[in-house]
């Protein structure tokens, strides 16, 4: 290694959450979805390893961005009844490299990227989708996902009120507790999916439900939605009636094709036609299609997540922490 070149940093759950704030992570995200728009992205369909016996499926995600001069590949494990265990339901590692020697920049925690990413992508798309003026959130699900998904929107609209609903009632008073204190706002917990939707402008699902967690005719007019908690096609958050009347935007249409169920399956019924799902967030920030059209209109972002965020995340997580003198040079 010669004397003008970085060491190879390694990053902690700890060292990403200081290095990586929600307001720079979404900022990241905008740049991530932008290169994508506009074909700076290599984005290979991840690899998928399923382990029926423990329930558990592992994902494998490269990328490479020609903008950055960046190449990641994720390595993700997912195991439902991790939660029994006391374990985390995702866990990850990234690695960055650079795309010019091919060197080894960082190891980075996957599971800390991975909901930072995934919450700022929603921020994204409710900073450009959802009224401005909305003030009342409503969040499906508890866990790690959850929490990054409201402290995005809450970094980009005013939230002065939330409702959470969780099946575990425990987990949710919990996650109202914290998240109160964390954002300085009151956080309520809910004792039903209509209660919990009760005059929210912005709704966030972040659940491992495989069925729809609410009814369309609970959501309020000029609703917009995050959904991010299913990426599979057999599974779905949300219901096909709010797919079919929805303004609909995604991370990747390619992907969104072939892994969305809450895409797939009213458009396997013939409920809708491809076209319904040709809006990609990225050309809504480069201004190439229209975002809402009316103030009652409601809109939706689905995201399945994809490997450019990591990419994106991880690169402005390790630009900060070399500036900020955070993690540990690996030697």
């Amino acid at each position: 290694m010669t004397g003008n070149e970085p060491a190879l940093l390694y990053l902690s759950h700890a060292d990403v959450c200081r290095a990586l704030p929600m307001a720079d992570a979404i900022e990241a995200m905008h740049a991530a979805f932008l290169q994508l728009s506009d074909g700076q992205v290599t984005l290979p369909a991840r690899s998928r390893v399923e382990i029926p016996e423990a329930n558990g499926v592992v994902l494998i995600m490269p990328c490479y961005a020609a903008g950055t001069h960046h190449v990641s590949l994720k390595l993700l494990t997912q195991f439902a009844d991790n939660g029994r265990l006391g374990l985390p339901l995702i866990q990850a590692v990234v690695l960055l490299a650079d795309a010019v020697n091919g060197r080894l920049l960082a190891i980075v925690d996957g599971t800390a990227i991975t909901a930072l990413r995934t919450g700022a992508a929603s921020g994204v798309a409710t900073r450009l989708l959802a009224q401005p003026r909305a003030d009342t959130a409503a969040i499906f699900g508890a866990g790690v996902q959850a929490r990054t998904q409201l402290e995005a929107v809450c970094t980009v609209r005013e939230i002065k009120q939330v409702r959470v609903f969780d099946c575990r009632r425990a987990a949710a008073e919990i996650f109202a507790e914290d998240m109160s204190v964390r954002l300085g706002i009151p956080v309520l917990v809910a004792s039903s999916a209509a209660e919990t939707l009760a005059g929210a402008q912005v709704v966030c699902t972040a659940t491992t439900s495989t069925t729809p967690v609410f009814e369309d005719r609970e959501l309020a007019a000029g609703v917009h939605i995050n959904a991010v908690g299913s990426w599979r096609p057999r599974t779905a958050e949300i219901p096909p009636d709010t797919i079919c009347r929805a303004r609909v935007f995604v991370d990747h249409r390619v992907a969104a094709l072939e892994e969305a169920g809450d895409l797939l399956m009213p458009l396997q019924k013939g409920r809708i036609m491809a076209e319904h799902v040709r809006n990609e967030l990225g050309d809504l920030i480069a201004n190439r299609v229209a975002g809402r059209q009316t103030r009652d209109e409601v809109t939706l972002f689905k995201s399945v997540g994809l490997a450019v965020q990591d990419l994106f995340a991880a690169a402005r997580a390790v630009e900060n922490a070399r500036r900020l003198g955070i993690g540990t040079v690996l030697t």
